[in-house]
């Protein structure tokens, strides 16, 4: 049987500040919170997909997490590429320059970067082809 992806996790510092985000940016809303003695769990999600991004806060950490040189991000997909890229910039978000790839030209996909917070990299895909 094979297995269902149903979560990834990022660590962030502020919760109210990365809460706020994904809420703003991708329309996440909370949809559990686990609250432990040196960590919590906050588990958001949407109604368009059962899977969610749990954002971990370590109690006592105050400097910012070292994420590293790779090159690794989360992704959503949209409907309307440039009207979110739109929106996200009045809402001052700050997303990046929109790209449409097309390498051997035939469109791959167009998409645009945005970083949360902490510097995490999220990817926004137009729908279409195989990302729907």
């Amino acid at each position: 049987m094979p297995a269902k992806a149903i979560h990834s996790c990022i660590r962030v510092l502020d919760e109210a500040r990365s809460v706020a985000f994904y809420e703003t940016a991708f329309g996440l809303t909370v949809a559990d919170k686990l609250d432990f003695p040196d960590f919590t769990l906050i588990y958001m999600s949407n109604p368009l997909s059962a899977f969610e991004l749990e954002l971990t806060i370590n109690k006592g950490t105050t400097e910012p997490y070292d994420l590293g040189n790779g090159y690794g991000h989360f992704a959503v997909s949209v409907e309307d590429l440039e009207a979110e890229h739109a929106r996200m910039e009045a809402a001052g978000l700050a997303p990046g320059k929109i790209v449409d790839f097309a390498p051997a030209g035939t469109r791959v996909a167009k998409f645009f970067f945005i970083a949360d917070p902490d510097g995490y990299k999220i990817e926004v895909i137009e729908r279409g082809g195989r990302f729907l």
